[in-house]
């Protein structure tokens, strides 16, 4: 019965093992045939129950037997990973591939038709949707890349070399032969051309040009014709277009067909007493203002608010004509007489910029067609003795040049001429400065303007032409971006309609060389102007003997003043500058110093006193020194005479600059300090807020009242060097003048050097933000140099020689020399739907220093032009210009920096 004993059941034997196998194969049988009669959740409850009860090691031994019969590996990656990550690894498969994937499972045809997958890929050929898809429909874009595919004309190599040609197959020595034979052939007959056309100049120049003597006066106003025998022999097209041009340009109506008039009237003086002296005084005081405003004046529609009521005032286009210019003037006056005229346009004290291509100076003024429009424009205005004047808003009274110009328009139009005399004293500030021979008891300005109105905007244009001065900078690159590829276009639709495909393949360089001659033509104009100016200075000098040169210089000198009184009247602009420049940092005192020192000392402070003393500090040093300047500047005015001195007191006043030193060092601190207190401090933030732009600051802000210290020099320099124009040399202020000129100068420098130092570390920077994965660039002592783009070529056979060796174009690069490194970088072009301007991205590739870089030129062959190596310790780059120029320059200025980096 032993061998029957139980242990822990009734039916389970001890020592009998036969009989224990055997029972547990029964019961493990029972066990699996309620398994399979269950149901999926009793058998995963019995599996929780069953593992529950288990041990570590038989755990471990269930995962074992896992592991070798189901291999995670295997698994699919789109059902474990996220969804964006899965889409990102199909992102980088290419069309076809994603087609062959999608074919896979229902789930990975899902993801592989998403939109975010196709879009870049239609975008980047330029294919775009003709609609938007609606939320639940996906596919889109994959339909519209395969349909857009499949209307492509695709071609295979060999079709492709016998409809179009190639260009890397050698010719053979006869082609070689003729197409030189063209090339020459071409070369004769453009320069031929070029001879006939100027003989054909030669015969029809102007009278005036042959030698003759002719006087300008006698000029006729029509301009001489092409003779039947010339347009004979000339025989081009170009010609007969441009004389039909001419001529059709004749039988237009005149100026005096579209007003309603007969003929403008060019009256004298003694015709003007004639034509009124039946007028009483009382007709005078009825005559109105008239006011001449250019629309290339900053902000000239707050100019033209600020006109009096009964001035009437006349804004024109600088592009327009001399013609049309009088035909505004005399429909606004409707047949009558103006008591005054002004003229607001911009210039400086030389000259004055009217209109476009009509800049008024001595050198110009005796020119046919400007000397009729001011003796008609000077029949518009009442003469002298009437009270009549025209006004200039140009500082013409503050230059020998100027007053010239006014001397002899009033001897041309019998009309008196003046300006303002003021300068340097800020943008368009002189119109509020003394005027030459002012006779009415106020400044011509006030007879037009309301001076609060125009003092206004004669500050806010400060700004605006920073703002215009920055906008320029960074269009400019759009701008010469733009006139090349309008030039391209161009030259490829004239080749297009006039040539055949294997023609313009033949004749590359000629495209080449007149899409340069477009660019060209744009700089011509800036040109032109100075070509005629010394044509007609020319002219003007042959006909020296024909004018009655000693009257203008007679009246020149009844209306020149002596030194003593320009002197005098620089002087007080001096003063009178320094007052106002005195008053703006007495606002950085009274609206700011003032109430942040009060709330510190009553114990609701603001700022702190630490915050205080670095932002205000220096500034209020330099208040105390100007003010001091001023007092000892109205001292020696009050009793002013010729033969007192200001030299002294400005040289006092330069060996004292030390506290702008403090300030100028300081000014970046200051800058961060407001920046940080205004963003930490709210009651700061809010007194800023309260403050800034008011009344009481001229609608300025702090930043911008502590730009004025770096401003005034400037100023200090032109008003200095005018004092010391009229000092003459035996004075005795000659010489402290030259001195205390010589400190602002050296000073003005530093500001200029400091000023530089700040602008290329922004511009570090700036590059620094734009490439992207770009090291840190700002060091001590760099500066950029150069920026030059460039191709990058890959070269086939480096085994053969030069002159057999081809390239293919592998990307573009962009090479940024600093003055002790180059660094490469790859650029790219990304274009924004819907818009026409394209933006660039560069992404770093590596920086070299200059004294490791090797430079080796690539000569010109049939297969390359203006290419060069750049070789580093680790890479090499075969890049190549657009230009020879380019090539030139670029290598040129690269050497000289290697050169200073080696010698140092």
């Amino acid at each position: 019965m032993e061998s029957f004993h139980m242990r822990f059941s009734a039916w389970t034997p001890f020592n009998n093992k036969s009989l224990n196998r055997q029972l547990f194969q029964e019961r493990v049988a029972l066990i699996s045939h309620w398994f399979d009669l269950w149901t999926n959740k009793q058998r995963q409850e019995f599996l929780f129950a069953i593992f529950l009860r288990c041990t570590k090691s038989q755990l471990r031994f269930v995962q074992d037997w896992f592991s070798e019969r189901k291999q995670v590996a295997k698994l699919d990656f789109s059902t474990v990973l996220p969804r964006f990550i899965s889409l990102y690894i199909f992102s980088f498969l290419s069309p076809k591939d994603l087609c062959a994937a999608a074919q896979v499972s229902w789930a990975w045809k899902f993801l592989t038709e998403q939109d975010c997958l196709w879009m870049p890929k239609c975008v980047k050929f330029g294919w775009f949707l003709p609609y938007t898809p609606t939320d639940n429909e996906y596919g889109a874009w994959k339909h519209h890349y395969i349909a857009c595919v499949s209307h492509l004309d695709w071609l295979t190599p060999r079709e492709a070399a016998a409809t179009y040609g190639t260009l890397n197959e050698p010719k053979t020595e006869d082609e070689e032969l003729l197409e030189r034979h063209r090339e020459k052939c071409l070369r004769k007959r453009i320069w031929e051309k070029i001879a006939l056309r100027r003989k054909e100049l030669f015969k029809v120049r102007p009278p005036w040009v042959s030698g003759t003597g002719c006087s300008s006066v006698l000029k006729p106003r029509c301009q001489p014709r092409l003779s039947q025998t010339v347009r004979e022999r000339a025989g081009s097209h170009e010609a007969l277009e441009k004389q039909l041009v001419l001529t059709s340009l004749e039988t237009l109506p005149k100026q005096s067909n579209i007003s309603g008039s007969h003929s403008y009237p060019l009256l004298s003086k003694k015709n003007w007493h004639g034509l009124y002296k039946n007028d009483n005084s009382s007709s005078f005081a009825l005559r109105p203002h008239v006011i001449l405003i250019s629309s290339r004046i900053p902000a000239y529609e707050m100019v033209v608010e600020s006109v009096k009521s009964g001035v009437i005032s006349v804004v024109y286009e600088h592009s327009v004509t001399l013609e049309s210019l009088l035909y505004l003037i005399e429909k606004a006056l409707d047949g009558q007489k103006a008591q005054s005229m002004g003229i607001f346009s911009d210039g400086d004290s030389r000259d004055i910029n009217l209109l476009q291509g009509y800049k008024i100076g001595v050198k110009n003024l005796l020119k046919p067609e400007v000397r009729d429009f001011w003796e008609k424009l000077g029949s518009y205005v009442a003469t002298e003795e009437e009270g009549g004047h025209v006004d200039f808003f140009a500082p013409l009274g503050a230059s020998e040049a100027g007053t010239e110009v006014l001397s002899q328009l009033s001897q041309l139009t019998g009309t008196f001429f003046t300006a303002p005399t003021g300068i340097a004293t800020g943008s368009y500030q002189h119109i509020l400065s003394d005027w030459l021979g002012a006779q009415w008891g106020k400044a011509p300005s006030s007879i037009y303007f309301s001076e609060s109105k125009l003092q206004t905007w004669s500050s806010f244009t400060d700004f605006l032409e920073d703002t215009l001065k920055e906008v320029r900078k960074q269009l400019c690159p759009l701008f010469k971006e733009l006139q090349k590829s309008i030039s391209g276009r161009m030259i490829g639709q004239f080749m297009f309609e006039t040539m055949g495909m294997s023609d313009i393949l033949n004749n590359q360089e000629i495209a080449q060389a007149l899409a340069d001659g477009l660019m060209e033509l744009s700089k011509e104009d800036s040109e032109r102007n100075g070509i005629e100016d010394n044509s007609w200075d020319t002219k003007s000098r042959l006909s020296k003997n024909d004018l009655n040169f000693e009257a203008l210089i007679n009246l020149e000198r009844m209306l020149q003043r002596d030194s003593d009184e320009k002197r005098t009247r620089v002087v007080r602009e001096l003063l009178q500058s320094e007052r106002k420049y005195v008053q703006m940092l007495e606002i950085v005192r009274d609206v700011y110093v003032t109430p942040l020192k009060a709330a510190l000392s009553s114990n609701r402070a603001i700022l702190s006193a630490a915050n205080i003393q670095i932002l205000f500090s220096d500034i209020l040093r330099i208040l105390s020194l100007n003010r001091q300047f001023l007092d000892n500047l109205r001292d020696r005015l009050q009793e002013w005479g010729p033969a007192h001195c200001i030299g002294e007191i400005v040289t006092k006043f330069g060996s004292q600059l030390n506290t702008y030193t403090n300030f100028f060092n300081n000014y970046p601190v200051v800058l961060k300090t407001i920046d940080k207190c205004r963003e930490m401090i709210p009651a700061f933030r809010t007194f800023l807020k309260r403050h800034d732009k008011t009344i009481a600051t001229k609608m300025l802000s702090l930043p911008e009242l502590l730009l004025y210290p770096s401003r005034r020099f400037e100023e200090y320099l032109n008003l200095l060097y005018a004092v010391r124009l009229h000092t003459p040399a035996e004075h005795v202020d000659r010489g402290d003048l030259t001195t205390a000129i010589d400190q602002i100068k050296k000073y003005k420098g530093y500001i200029d050097q400091m000023k530089q130092n700040i602008n290329m570390k922004d511009r570090l920077s700036d590059i620094q933000r734009i490439i992207w994965g770009c090291p840190t660039l700002s060091e001590v002592n760099r500066y950029l140099i150069r920026v030059q783009d460039v191709a990058q070529l890959h070269c086939c056979d480096e085994e053969i020689s030069f002159s057999l060796r081809l390239y293919e174009h592998i990307c573009d690069l962009s090479l940024f020399l600093f003055n002790d490194a180059l660094l490469v970088s790859s650029r790219g072009t990304s274009h924004t739907p819907f818009e026409r301007t394209s933006k660039t991205t560069y992404q770093f590739i590596a920086s070299v220093a200059l004294h490791r870089l090797l430079i080796e030129n690539i000569p010109d062959s049939k297969y390359v032009k203006n290419a060069f190596i750049l070789q580093g310790p680790k890479y090499k780059w075969i890049c190549a210009t657009e230009a020879e120029d380019d090539k030139f320059l670029w290598l040129s200025v690269l050497q000289n920096a290697i050169k200073s980096r080696m010698e140092k």
